[in-house]
């Protein structure tokens, strides 16, 4: 039987917290998720659920979300990745698996850059690589309604930054999807006492995606309609990856985390137990763009 329980910690002065769902008959490293700059330590039952008999799942209110303190002013990766390097000396393991989504991805991928030694495996969705200028400038609209206290225009304009609503492109629960994600941003905006730090952040902290990752097995997946980074762009990032995978995920989008959430959980739990991808239901057929790199083994 699985056992909650939370810790709270302090990295430079800020308080955090983080959540372990422990599992005594685990078969492999603990497994942590990271979601975006405003998802805290219960936004992914669907990982406790698949994840939860084989591996303990950790998530977390890391600094600047959540019940967490707020970030200080300037640059915060490193400070994120010191509260995350902070959990897994607290959880007395030497490497977890990471699983980083949308914001979270660029997050766990600069771990995974500062500390391979501590990461046993990666695996990074809807990753940010690329956002062009036009994208930039919808955003600071989106900031803009925030900052005046239009709540209602900034949920819209957030909401439709970050998913497909191109009807010629076949998106799962894609209705479901834009109700959810505009209310979540909505209730953000109404409670959160970070959801501005974090819509700044998101406009000018950006991590650097730039160099390349070694010594840490990495599986890279994206929606096939994602249009915040294109999955082709997601494709030529895991290229500089030694030791990874590519995997579109037919019919969703950049949220596809919650278009289908539980194939991408079965996806995540036989990446991080090292069984096979290839005979996972219903997820990989139509992903005609499926790549391997550097390694025949994930073939």
């Amino acid at each position: 039987m699985a056992e909650e329980s939370i810790r709270s910690l302090s990295v430079s002065g800020v308080s955090y917290s983080y959540r372990v769902l422990r599992q005594p008959d685990r078969v492999t490293e603990p497994v942590m998720v990271l979601g975006g700059a405003l998802q805290g330590m219960y936004g992914w039952p669907q990982m406790d659920e698949h994840m939860g008999p084989f591996a303990d799942v950790v998530t977390a209110d890391l600094p600047g979300m959540g019940s967490a303190d707020s970030l200080p002013p300037g640059p915060c990766i490193g400070l994120l990745c010191a509260a995350i390097q902070r959990i897994i000396d607290d959880l007395d393991v030497p490497r977890i698996n990471l699983f980083g989504f949308s914001y979270g991805a660029g997050l766990a991928y600069t771990c995974a850059q500062r500390f391979p030694g501590r990461i046993a495996r990666l695996a990074l969705g809807g990753v940010p690589t690329h956002i062009t200028a036009a994208q930039i400038a919808h955003w600071r609209r989106a900031a803009d309604h925030l900052f005046r206290g239009e709540l209602e225009s900034f949920a819209t304009a957030s909401t439709e930054g970050l998913m497909c609503l191109d009807e010629r492109r076949h998106v799962t629960k894609r209705q479901l999807a834009y109700r959810y994600v505009r209310r979540s941003m909505l209730h953000a905006a109404r409670h959160s006492p970070h959801t501005v730090d974090s819509v700044r952040r998101a406009l000018t902290d950006r991590p650097d995606f730039s160099g390349g990752l070694s010594g840490v097995r990495t599986l890279v997946f994206s929606g096939e309609h994602d249009t915040v980074t294109s999955s082709a762009r997601q494709r030529d990032f895991a290229a500089r990856i030694h030791d990874s995978r590519f995997l579109s995920i037919p019919d969703a989008d950049h949220w596809v985390v919650l278009e289908r959430p539980l194939e991408v959980a079965d996806m995540a739990t036989r990446f991080f137990t090292d069984a096979p991808l290839s005979s996972a239901p219903c997820l990989f057929a139509a992903a005609d763009d499926a790549l391997a790199v550097g390694d025949p083994a994930y073939a």
